[in-house]
C-alpha cells in the first residue's frame, strides 16, 4: 500500500505540472496518472488502496467543501437574494429531467431509471467548481455582485438535493424501501417524502455547522488547546470529517453541508481563527486534490466507454445545453445578471467529477437494469466536463465578468511576494539585509538585493555580495547592481519586479548628516507608491 501512495502523490504531482506547462488544468494530468497507474493498464496500485478509494475520496471532498465555506462571503449572497437558491435547486433539477427524457428516447430505460442517472449527470462537482470560484474571488472576477459567492452555495444545495433523490430511486428500483412509511395514520410514499428530506437535510446540516464553529471557536480560540495554526487545522478537519461520517450513519442531515456551513460560520464568528484555518486547509488541498483526482482516473473504466461514446456525448450535450440551460435562466430571472454573466454559468457551473466518482458504479453493483451503461456516463461526464470546467472556468471570466476589489478576509489572496533590499556599501548594509531576510522568512517571499553605484568599487560590490550570501542563505535572492541617482533607481527596480515593499537604510541622527545621507530615504519615502522599511543605524 506505502508503494502505491507513493506513485499517486509523485505521479499525479508531476503529471498535474505537465498538464499545466501544457496550458491545460492540472487535474487533467492527475485523472491521465489515475487511468495510467490504475487496473486496466500499468495495474500499479493495490487492491488495498483501490478498496480505500471511497474514503480518500470522501476526506479530499471534505477539505474542499470547508475551503468553500471559508471562502464564502454573507454580504454578498445576501446581495444576490434568492438567486443562490435557485441555482441550488433549478439547473440540477431540469438537467436531470432533460438527462432523464434522453435516455428514455435514447436507452429504452423507464422513469425511474432514468431519473437514477440524470441525479447522477447532474450533479456538480466541489473538486472543480470550489477552486475556480475561490480562484476567481482571490482575483476579483464576479466578486460586485457575488457570483463566485452564489454558484458555491448553489452547487453544494443542488448535490443535497440529486443525492437525496437518488438515494430514494435507488431504493425503489431495489425494492428495498418502496413500500413508503406511515406517519401516525398517514402513508407516505418516499417522492411524497422528498420535500420533507430535503428540508430536513438542509436544515439540521446549517444547524450542525454553526454548533460546531461555535465549538472550534471555544476548542481553538478561547481555550486555545493548540499552539499554531498546523494543530488548528488538524482538528478542525478532524471534526468537519467526523460531520462526515456521523452523516453516513445517521441520514437526518447532510454531512457535506455541514462542513461548508462550518466554514461559514467560522468567518463570522472568528475571523482571525477563519484566516489560519483558511491558510491550512489551502495546504491541506494540495495533497487531497492529487489523491481525489488519481484515484477518480483509476476509478474509470475504459472498456465500458466503447459503446456507449457517441450516445453519451448526446445526451450530456442535452442535459447541458438544454436542461440545465433553462435552470440557469430560471434561477437568474429578475436579478441583476446581465446576459454575459448568465452566459459565465455555462463555464462555471457545468463541471463534473466528485460526485459521478463516488456513485456511478453504486446502481451497476446493486443490480440495476442499465447500471453498466449508467457507470460508462458517469465516467464519460467525468473525462469530458472536468477538463473543460476546470479550464473555461478561468478562460472565460476574464471576458465575461466584471472586476471588483478582492476582500481578503473572506478569501486568500495568493500572491508571490519580493521584498527589495537597497544597499550601500556601508556597515549599514549588514542591518539592512538582516531586516529584509527576516520579512522575507515571514511571507516566504524573495529578495531583490540593490546596489546602486555611485564610483567605482568592486572590492565594495565583492563585500556586499558576501554579506547577502551570508544573511539570506536561506531566502530565494539576486543581486544587482546599477547606476544613476539612487532614489529614482530604487523605484525603477522596485516597479521592473513587481516589489511588496522597499527595505533601505538611513544613516545619521545629526542635522548634517541628515541632509546628506537622510535625503535619499527621504525622497524614497515620499515619492515611493509602495511601503518603505527604513532601518536607522545603530550606534556601537
Amino acid at each position: 500500500m506505502l508503494e502505491s501512495i507513493i506513485w499517486i502523490l509523485l505521479t499525479g504531482f508531476f503529471a498535474g505540472q505537465l498538464a499545466r506547462r501544457l496550458k491545460a488544468p492540472a487535474l487533467v494530468g492527475m485523472v491521465l496518472a489515475g487511468i495510467l497507474l490504475g487496473p486496466q493498464v500499468a495495474n500499479r496500485l493495490s487492491p488495498g488502496v483501490l478498496n480505500a478509494a471511497d474514503s480518500l475520496r470522501t476526506i479530499a471532498v471534505m477539505v474542499i467543501l470547508m475551503k468553500a465555506g471559508l471562502g464564502l462571503d454573507r454580504d454578498k449572497l445576501a446581495q444576490q437574494g434568492t438567486v443562490a437558491l435557485r441555482l441550488g435547486f433549478l439547473p440540477a433539477t431540469c438537467e436531470a429531467i432533460a438527462v432523464a427524457l434522453a435516455a428514455i428516447w435514447l436507452f429504452q430505460f423507464d422513469l425511474a431509471t432514468g431519473l437514477l442517472l440524470g441525479c447522477i449527470l447532474g450533479a456538480e462537482s466541489p473538486a472543480v467548481i470550489v477552486p475556480g470560484m475561490l480562484r476567481l474571488k482571490s482575483l476579483g472576477w464576479g466578486v460586485k455582485k457575488g457570483i463566485p459567492d452564489a454558484i458555491l452555495t448553489g452547487s453544494a444545495l443542488s448535490d443535497v438535493l440529486l443525492l437525496l433523490v437518488f438515494s430514494l430511486l435507488l431504493a425503489f428500483l431495489t425494492q428495498e424501501t418502496a413500500t413508503g412509511m406511515t406517519l401516525g395514520s398517514l402513508s407516505l410514499s418516499p417522492v411524497q417524502l422528498l420535500p420533507l428530506q430535503v428540508v430536513l437535510q438542509v436544515s439540521l446540516g446549517i444547524l450542525l455547522g454553526w454548533l460546531t464553529a461555535r465549538f472550534l471557536v471555544i476548542l481553538l480560540a478561547k481555550q486555545n488547546w493548540t499552539q499554531n495554526a498546523v494543530q488548528d487545522g488538524l482538528v478542525a478537519a478532524s471534526v468537519a470529517l467526523l460531520l462526515v461520517v456521523l452523516a453516513e450513519h445517521i441520514p437526518l442531515f447532510s454531512g457535506y453541508l455541514a462542513v461548508m456551513a462550518t466554514g461559514f460560520f467560522l468567518i463570522e464568528l472568528d475571523a482571525p481563527l477563519a484566516r489560519r484555518l483558511r491558510e491550512g486547509f489551502n495546504s491541506l488541498w494540495i495533497i487531497a486534490e492529487i489523491i481525489l483526482f488519481v484515484l477518480l482516473g483509476a476509478s474509470i473504466q475504459l472498456n465500458v466507454l466503447e459503446d456507449t461514446l457517441l450516445v453519451g456525448l448526446l445526451i450530456l450535450a442535452i442535459g447541458t445545453f438544454v436542461g440545465r440551460s433553462l435552470g440557469w435562466y430560471l434561477a437568474t430571472l429578475g436579478s441583476n445578471w446581465t446576459s454575459r454573466e448568465r452566459l459565465f454559468l455555462l463555464s462555471g457551473n457545468s463541471a463534473k467529477a466528485t460526485v459521478q466518482a463516488a456513485i456511478g458504479a453504486i446502481p451497476l453493483a446493486q443490480g440495476v437494469t442499465g447500471g453498466d451503461t449508467i457507470l460508462a456516463l458517469a465516467a464519460l461526464s467525468i473525462l469530458v466536463t472536468a477538463p473543460l470546467g476546470a479550464w473555461a472556468i478561468p478562460t472565460f471570466a476574464p471576458k465575461l465578468l466584471e472586476r471588483g476589489e478582492v476582500d481578503p478576509t473572506k478569501v486568500s489572496v495568493n500572491r508571490h511576494i519580493v521584498l527589495l533590499a537597497a544597499v550601500d556599501t556601508s556597515p549599514l548594509a549588514e542591518q539592512v539585509l538582516t531586516k529584509a531576510a527576516d520579512l522575507a522568512r515571514r511571507c516566504d517571499g524573495d529578495v531583490v538585493v540593490l546596489h546602486v553605484s555611485r564610483i567605482d568599487d568592486p572590492q565594495g560590490i565583492k563585500y556586499l555580495k558576501q554579506q547577502a550570501k551570508q544573511h539570506l542563505a536561506d531566502i530565494r535572492h539576486q543581486f544587482i547592481t546599477t547606476s544613476g541617482a539612487i532614489p529614482t533607481e530604487i523605484l525603477r527596480i522596485a516597479q521592473d519586479y513587481g516589489t511588496a515593499e522597499i527595505v533601505m537604510g538611513k544613516r545619521g541622527h545629526r542635522y548634517l548628516e541628515n541632509f546628506l545621507v537622510g535625503s535619499v530615504s527621504r525622497t524614497v519615502v515620499e515619492t515611493s507608491p509602495l511601503p518603505v522599511v527604513i532601518v536607522e543605524a545603530t550606534s556601537k
